[in-house]
């Protein structure tokens, strides 16, 4: 790699160029390490093939790679932390989805039945790898101003998220701000979505059995009537939450799941449903277990059903912090200009991320998988998710500017 270049723009005194580009030998790497990593998709906890091949690389990199306690993901450091200045942390998740993979004709659709990398992880794993191996390269020529820390989080799709044991494991020690990004099939290839403020959602699993004496169809007044109650928490539970919670804290309980009895002419003696509870405001979600748990106790108590609450908390919402945003807007504007950067909605999807935000500062961006042009809409979770691997490059090139911008800049000691 070069030293830094001067670049100059009509009228604008010449700025430098900032090093950290990569070079097409390591683009056409990363793009084979993630269509390896979409070949061979392993769920939370069970990334043992995947923790292997990061190590592996990031060994080969002469880098000293340490395996959370867990036994799958891990952390690498770049540069030698002298104990003062916090670093920079650039997270990956690194596991897959139990969903078949629907890409027939890719040559690197996933070889493991009913899983599949259909949320783009293995696209955040190799950013945050390749921004490991250029920003390594870096550090050898004297350019890298700061230490900065790599994080390959394991089990993101299992609530409460893998996010909760590396914090556990100290991957969060020494570090002032973590930052990361997330694949978007609706922004295009070369650009990134950015939000300061929340810009995902809380999300919880909630799971409500109902018992009560059952009977015959012909004698519903002899009876707890399971399935009418079933359908009134169905209903009335988030009617009722929609006028105890601010309108603003975007407060939604969605059911996946209602069952209920076997026969016709029988009313049964149990039920169940199981939803989700989503939020996009912090104190909200805070709140929230208590307002559902009032609110299911009135609806079912008027039906004369016995009930039980099952609240798994997931993960708070993302919740960017504006310095950190602004880092990550200045980061992407010198490497493909403003217009790079466009402003992105809130998303009601869980992102276990928010648990690093809890302890440090931090932001999440969205990165931009589209292939320009293409008419065909695609979403996160679907079987057919693919990206348009230019993407990784962009990301990578990303990293590295907000790692040298921030690293520029004066800091607290800790």
């Amino acid at each position: 790699m070069s030293r830094e270049s001067q670049t100059a723009l009509p009228g604008k005194p010449a700025q430098p160029e900032l090093p950290g580009k990569v070079p097409d030998r390591l683009r056409a790497e990363l793009i084979a390490f993630r269509r390896d990593l979409h070949m061979h998709p392993e769920l939370g906890h069970q990334e043992f093939r995947t923790t292997a091949a990061i190590k592996a690389r990031l060994e080969k990199a002469g880098l000293r790679p340490r395996v959370l306690r867990s036994g799958t993901g891990l952390i690498c450091d770049v540069g030698t932390w002298d104990g003062e200045r916090p670093m920079l942390a650039l997270r990956a998740d690194i596991d897959a989805l139990p969903i078949p993979d629907a890409k027939t004709h890719a040559p690197y659709r996933s070889t493991v039945p009913d899983r599949a990398h259909a949320c783009g992880h293995d696209v955040h794993t190799a950013t945050v790898l390749g921004a490991g191996l250029v920003l390594a390269e870096l550090d050898r020529q004297g350019l890298l101003p700061r230490p900065v820390r790599l994080v390959f989080q394991p089990a993101e799709e299992v609530l409460p998220g893998g996010a909760t044991e590396a914090i556990e494991s100290g991957v969060l020690d020494g570090v002032g701000k973590i930052i990361a990004v997330h694949c978007d099939p609706r922004v295009d290839a070369g650009k990134i979505g950015l939000r300061t403020g929340a810009i995902t959602s809380a999300c919880d699993r909630l799971e409500v059995s109902l018992d009560g004496a059952g009977g015959h169809t012909a004698r519903p007044h002899l009876t707890t009537d399971l399935v009418t109650a079933a359908a009134r928490v169905a209903v009335d539970v988030p009617a009722l939450l929609a006028r105890r919670m601010d309108a603003r804290s975007g407060m939604s309980v969605t059911w996946g799941r209602i069952e209920a009895g076997h026969a016709c002419n029988v009313i049964p003696m149990h039920a169940e449903l199981s939803g989700t509870v989503r939020c996009l405001d912090l104190n909200a979600w805070h709140e929230a277990p208590d307002q559902i748990h009032a609110a299911i106790d009135e609806v079912a108590t008027m039906h004369g059903a016995k009930f039980e609450i099952n609240h798994v908390r997931g993960v708070p919402p993302v919740v960017n912090d504006p310095v950190v945003t602004e880092l990550l807007r200045e980061a992407m504007t010198a490497r493909r200009g403003a217009e790079s950067v466009e402003d992105t909605e809130q998303s009601l999807g869980g992102e276990d991320f928010s648990w690093y935000l809890e302890h440090v500062p931090g932001a999440m961006a969205r990165l931009g998988v589209r292939v320009p042009g293409d008419p065909v809409k695609r979403d996160l979770h679907r079987g057919d998710f693919d990206v348009d691997e230019s993407a990784i490059a962009v990301g990578v090139e990303f990293f590295t500017a907000a790692a040298l911008l921030d690293g520029r800049r004066p800091g607290p000691h800790l």
